[in-house]
Parts: C-alpha cells; structure tokens; sequence
C-alpha cells in the first residue's frame, strides 16, 4: 500500500511563499520514518531539519513540493474572508499533490476548524477515489506527515535565507516579529509599494501602508494650510 502524508509550512507569515509538501512511501518503509525520529518540525532545529530532510528523500518512493507565492496567496484571499478562502486554496493544492503521487490512502494535517470540511474539500479535487484522514496535529500524531512537514519547512526555510540574502534581513516573515514590522515600514518608505515577495492581503500589510498614505497625507494638510496662511 502506498501511504502519502502532506502538510504546510508558511502559513501565516506576511512575507515569502507557502509552501505545501507530500511524501509518498511505502507502508512497509513507513517504520523506517519512524527510527529516524522525525517529528514535527517546529520542534527540531534548523540544522536537524536538513539532516532529516535528506534522509527522508532517501526513504520515500516520490514527494512533491508546491511553492504558492504571495501574489498567488493575495489573488486567492483578497476580497473575501482571508481564513476560508485560504483553507480552500490549501485544499486544492494538496488535491495537486495527491494527484501527482496517486497514493492508496493520505493524511494531511487539517488547515480548517472542521477536520472533515476540509477532507472534503480535497477530495472534490481530486478525479479518483482514494482515503483521506484529515485531523489536527497530524504532524505530531503521524510520521508519515512530520516527515513531510520537515520537507515543507526546510524547502520555505531556503526561500527564505535566498530572500534574505538579496534584500537584508526582515526577521522571521511574521507579523508578530519586530524586526519583520520595521523591514515593511522602512520598505514602504522607501518604495512606496510592497515588492512581490510580500503579501499585501495581510492586515499587517495594510496597515502599515495605510499609516504610511496617512502620514503622508498629514504632511501634505499642514503644508497647504501653511501656504495658505502666508497670503
């Protein structure tokens, strides 16, 4: 039997792409996720995530990576109620991945409330019949989908540093992180606009290029009102 596992890494940070991973293996290779300790990958570091990406690609039959760039996420949930909208695009392109590994059966880490909801919305997808297991925490409760966890997480980690390498250092991509902020305020000083590796459907992101237009506006106010005092 051939069992596939599928999760994300990326999807809440305002800067760089999402990044959907699965894995096709084997049922009887499945052990041998096991014995290498995979395990979810926000509780591994770095350097721990490689070593096990590597060894991972070793073991399965086949994976697939797909990269949804910001543009790509804000076309999708702009508009709209950001959370739904972005369960379904998740679920479309799991269904892609699943399409392209034709496994016998597939758990995938729930992005929805609803654990079912969105099993169903994959599998509308999807042209042929196969078993999905939808839950929550699946990345900690199946190897087989903390394996494909690490595969996402490295894959979006080295977008990442590539970013950084040619525009400096913004700090994680999160809107909670301080150094990620003052990267998009000083960009937006600069620039006046958001470059594509951004997501400007991110209330963050609106909200700094708001205060930015209405700073802006201000400085103009108060130099018309002074021209005007001044005839």
């Amino acid at each position: 039997m051939l069992i596939c596992g599928i999760d994300d890494a990326g999807r809440g940070p305002v800067i760089g792409p999402l990044v959907i991973a699965g894995i096709l293996v084997n049922e009887s290779d499945l052990q041998k996720l096991v014995q290498l300790g995979v395990k979810d990958s926000k509780l591994l570091s770095p350097r721990r995530r490689e070593e096990l990406a590597e060894q991972i690609l070793g073991i399965v039959k086949r994976h697939s990576i797909v990269k949804v760039q910001p543009w790509e996420v804000d076309a999708v949930v702009e508009g709209g109620r950001r959370l739904n909208r972005l369960n379904r695009l998740e679920a479309r392109v799991m269904a892609r991945i699943i399409s392209e590994l034709k496994p016998d059966i597939v758990y995938v880490d729930a992005s929805d409330v609803l654990p079912e909801r969105f099993k169903q919305h994959i599998l509308e997808e999807i042209p042929f019949e196969v078993k999905i297991v939808s839950e929550h925490k699946a990345d900690k409760n199946y190897p087989v989908v903390s394996a494909a966890s690490i595969i996402a997480k490295v894959e979006r980690d080295r977008e990442i540093e590539s970013l950084k390498r040619k525009y400096g250092d913004f700090g994680s991509g999160y809107p909670t992180d301080p150094k990620t902020i003052n990267f998009l305020r000083n960009w937006i000083k600069t620039h006046d606009s958001y470059p594509d590796f951004v997501r400007k459907s991110w209330k963050t992101a609106k909200e700094i290029f708001r205060s930015r237009n209405e700073r802006d506006q201000r400085i103009l106010s108060d130099y018309w009102r002074q021209q005007k005092s001044k005839e």
